[in-house]
C-alpha cells in the first residue's frame, strides 16, 4: 500500500483543463458504476458530521471509499482521506489526502455544468463564497474559455474579494465587480455560481433571476425559492435531491450523467432558467485518486500492514 500526502499531489501540478478532462469521463462512467447514496454520521457536537462515500468503477478497475469529517473549529475545518483498492485482486493499494482532490473535482464538476447548461455567449458570472471552491472552479473555467471576456462579479466580504481578484490578475480577459449585496452579484448575471457552506434563509427575490441563467448552488443553501419557478432542475445523483423539500415540483428534473449520455435533454433555450445541484459524488473522487495513483505509485514507498496471507484461527 502506498502512502500518498497532500503535498505529494500538490507536487504533481495537475492542470485544470486535466482536471475537468476526468470530470468529464467520469460522468460519462457514473450509471456503470456502483454507487450508493453517501453515508452521514452526525454525533451530538455541534456543526460536526462524518460522511462516508464508497464506489467502485469496474472499468477503471478500482473500487475505494472517501470519509470526510467535519470539526468547526479545526482549521481547515474539513478533512478527507480516501482509500482506493485495486478492483480485481481487493488490494488496499493506496491511503492518499483527499483534501486537493475535494477542492479541485468539485471546482472541475461546477465548471462543466457551466459549459454543459449555461447559454452558449455567457459573459457575467457572478460568485458568492471565495474560498477553494470558488477558485477551482474560475481556474477550470478560464482554462476552458481562454479567450473569452468575462466579467466577474464578486460578493464582497472582509478582505477576500480582493485576494480573489489578485488570485486572477494575470487573466487579461478577466474584468472584475466588486458588490456589496447579493442581489447587485445575482442581477443581470448569466452564471450564479455560490461556494458558501451556510445560508439560514434563501438571498434573492425571484425577480432577481433573469431569463437564461444558470445557478450553481454547490453547497446547495440560499436558493430554494428557485426550486419552485426555474425551468430545469439537474443533478449529480437523484438520490442527493430527492428528499429536498421542493423536489416533487421542480417543474423537470434530469440527472447531468443521462444529459450528457443523450438521454435526456439539456438547455433547450436561451430563456430557461435552471439549477445545477452538483452535491459531490464519490466517483469523482475515486476516479482522481485512480488517476493520481498511476501517476506516483512508483516514487512512493510501500508499506504493508502484514495482513495474514492463510486462513487463519483466532
Amino acid at each position: 500500500m502506498k502512502i500518498i500526502s497532500f503535498d505529494k499531489i500538490k507536487e504533481l501540478n495537475i492542470s485544470p483543463l486535466t482536471c475537468y478532462k476526468w470530470v468529464s469521463d467520469a460522468i460519462v462512467l457514473k450509471k456503470e458504476a456502483f454507487l450508493p447514496a453517501k453515508i452521514s454520521l452526525k454525533p451530538h457536537i455541534q456543526g460536526v458530521f462524518y460522511n462516508t462515500m464508497p464506489v467502485i468503477i469496474p472499468s477503471a478497475n478500482i473500487g475505494g471509499v472517501k470519509l470526510v469529517t467535519r470539526y468547526p473549529e479545526r482549521k481547515p475545518s474539513l478533512d478527507s482521506e480516501i482509500l482506493l483498492y485495486n478492483l480485481e485482486t481487493g488490494e488496499n493499494i493506496a491511503l492518499m489526502d483527499g483534501n486537493w482532490i475535494t477542492a479541485m473535482r468539485t471546482g472541475a464538476v461546477a465548471a462543466h455544468s457551466v459549459k454543459l447548461f449555461a447559454v452558449e455567449d455567457f459573459k457575467e458570472i457572478g460568485i458568492i463564497g471565495l474560498g477553494n471552491t470558488a477558485r477551482a472552479t474560475l481556474k477550470v473555467l478560464l482554462a476552458i474559455y481562454r479567450e473569452r471576456e468575462l466579467v466577474i462579479k464578486l460578493k464582497t466580504y472582509k478582505d477576500q474579494h480582493e485576494n480573489f481578484a489578485q488570485e486572477f490578475s494575470g487573466f487579461s480577459n478577466v474584468k472584475f465587480v466588486y458588490c456589496d449585496t447579493y442581489e447587485r452579484t445575482i442581477e443581470n448575471c448569466d452564471v450564479i455560481l455560490s461556494a458558501v457552506t451556510v445560508f439560514e434563509n434563501d438571498i434573492c427575490p425571484d425577480d432577481c433571476f433573469k431569463e437564461g441563467v444558470l445557478v450553481v448552488p454547490v453547497h446547495t443553501r440560499g436558493f430554494t425559492n428557485c426550486d419552485l419557478f426555474f425551468d430545469k432542475v439537474f443533478a449529480d445523483d437523484t438520490n442527493h435531491v430527492k428528499g429536498f423539500k421542493y423536489f416533487e415540483q421542480y417543474k423537470y428534473f434530469a440527472e447531468v450523467s443521462d444529459v450528457v449520455n443523450g438521454m435526456k435533454p439539456g438547455r433547450e433555450s436561451n430563456k430557461e432558467r435552471i439549477l445545477a445541484y452538483n452535491i459531490g459524488i464519490a466517483l469523482h473522487d475515486i476516479n482522481f485518486a485512480g488517476k493520481i495513483y498511476k501517476l506516483v505509485k512508483d516514487t512512493c514507498e510501500e508499506i504493508s500492514l502484514n495482513a495474514p496471507v492463510d486462513k487463519f484461527w483466532v
